[in-house]
């Protein structure tokens, strides 16, 4: 009788690769976690519990089909691993590193529930892709036919290249436009390398292009070309630019020089790490070697600032958040990783206004948690004569994003959207009011993370190619 693989949690506990030393990480942007051996990996996924009801797989918005390949692996099956991973999920290597699982699949995990220790389900993720890169088991797109039809995409972010994958294998002509110089999106430009490797999100990009994908660089919609230019060239339009317009701060001094966004300050980080002349980042702007540094948020875009500080030789780096440590909306295991770095959280804390131009403190009044709001998370309230002054010679505003004005800024008044600015598209083929026009990803959802927008990108590409399969047939 063969021996079982799998319902190991009870003898072996849960393990996380090798995470590098804080004071070795933090000279460098490189990844933090190093990758598990084919025999770690097999004895962490053989913890599985293969549970009849498999909370990880419905919690995880692509439904990734996560205790089968965790068998798999265990049983040293990893191509097959790969293929069923790959099935549905089009950059699970992105997803493994980056998606909160803490939040997600192993968040739900049976026998985290238990008492165990969850799966690590990311870590075995990572290593199933990653194998599947080494060995060369990752091919570009080939459909059985090409078809006549073309789809422009707007945006090369995680949706919209989920998206022109998908496309692509079902024969689909497709363009992708993008107002930056390379294609990625956030995980590009806004999510440090220390996360996310650079080279993870260039090889999808090049295998793309393998498979057929045209890419339109450096194209700002509205300017080099309109909207409407778009629609007449292709078949169908998918909108998938993503949310950068960033939240603001009010208060006296708020226009200070020093005080900065952090959309700004990561792509400049971002940019010099490339390897590209940041003229803003020379100068100090951008820069925080040598400063005093204050961000301003609590979740994962400032646990990026914060961390993205400390490489860069801040002399010292605070978080100030207005709820406290179990309220913040990032990943606990983020904040973990930056307190170990030597970031300093000042919980309860909200900024009143700025001292200094260039700026030279953060004016802090202190809170504490009142009644639930009607999201249900208790409300902070100020505490009266309890302020203070907190030093910074850079202040980065780290408070989420917004949508653009799209309609007016593509001239397209036709394009509909809700009260916040998103979008409207229908929740399950993502096609807007405009016919032959298709929205996802954040600019629908507002501010969300990778993998929704992987998981609308793959759904509307099936919608997209199901409609013009369908006026392909009435037309004959």
């Amino acid at each position: 009788m063969a021996k079982q693989k799998m319902l190991k949690f009870v003898d072996l506990g849960r393990e996380m690769p090798t995470k590098r030393a804080a004071d070795g990480r933090t000279q460098d942007f490189l990844e933090i976690y190093g990758d598990f051996i084919e025999a770690k990996a097999e004895e962490q996924a053989s913890r599985c519990s293969q549970c009849g009801v498999p909370y990880c797989q419905s919690h995880c918005p692509l439904h990734n089909n996560i205790p089968d390949w965790l068998r798999l692996t265990a049983e040293g099956r990893v191509q097959e691993a790969y293929e069923l991973s790959q099935a549905t999920n089009t950059f699970p290597e992105i997803c493994g590193r980056i998606c909160p699982q803490d939040r997600l699949c192993e968040g739900n995990c049976v026998i985290e529930q238990s008492g165990h220790g969850t799966v690590t389900i990311g870590a075995v993720e990572k290593y199933i892709t990653d194998t599947a890169w080494a060995e060369g088991w990752v091919k570009p797109a080939t459909p059985y036919a090409e078809r006549e039809e073309s789809v422009g995409i707007i945006g090369a972010g995680p949706g919209g290249l989920a998206a022109a994958d998908r496309l692509r294998r079902a024969g689909i002509q497709v363009t992708v436009y993008d107002r930056y110089d390379r294609t990625g999106g956030l995980m590009t430009y806004g999510i440090p390398g220390f996360k996310l490797e650079k080279e993870v999100v260039m090889r999808r990009h090049e295998q793309l292009e393998a498979s057929g994908v045209t890419f339109v660089l450096n194209c700002n919609v509205g300017e080099d070309i309109s909207f409407a230019d778009i629609r007449a060239q292709h078949n169908a339009v998918l909108i998938a630019t993503g949310v950068y317009k960033s939240r603001d701060l009010q208060g006296p001094g708020s226009g200070a020089a020093g005080i900065v966004r952090a959309i700004d300050y990561l792509t400049a980080s971002n940019r010099k790490n490339f390897g590209d002349d940041v003229p803003e980042y020379d100068s100090g702007e951008l820069n925080a070697e040598g400063k005093r540094v204050v961000v301003i948020g609590g979740g994962d875009t400032a646990m990026d600032c914060v961390r993205t500080a400390i490489r860069q030789g801040a002399t010292s780096v605070k978080c100030l958040y207005r709820r406290d440590k179990a309220n913040m909306p990032g990943s606990q295991r983020e904040t973990q990783n930056a307190e170990e770095e030597g970031v300093e959280f000042v919980w309860l804390s909200a900024p009143k206004g700025f001292a200094g131009d260039p700026v030279t403190g953060v004016m802090v009044q202190k809170m504490r948690l009142g009644l639930p709001d009607a999201s249900g998370r208790q409300s902070p309230e100020v505490i009266e004569g309890a302020d203070y002054v907190e030093d910074a010679d850079l202040v980065i505003k780290a408070l989420g994003f917004e949508p653009e004005d799209l309609p007016a800024l593509w001239n397209e008044p036709a394009l509909e959207v809700t009260r916040w600015g998103t979008v409207k598209a229908d929740f399950r083929t993502h096609e807007t009011a405009m016919p032959g026009v298709y929205a996802v990803g954040d600019i629908v959802r507002g501010a969300s993370l990778v993998v929704w927008a992987i998981r609308d990108g793959r759904e509307a590409a099936d919608a997209i190619v199901g409609q013009l399969t369908q006026a392909a047939v009435a037309a004959e």
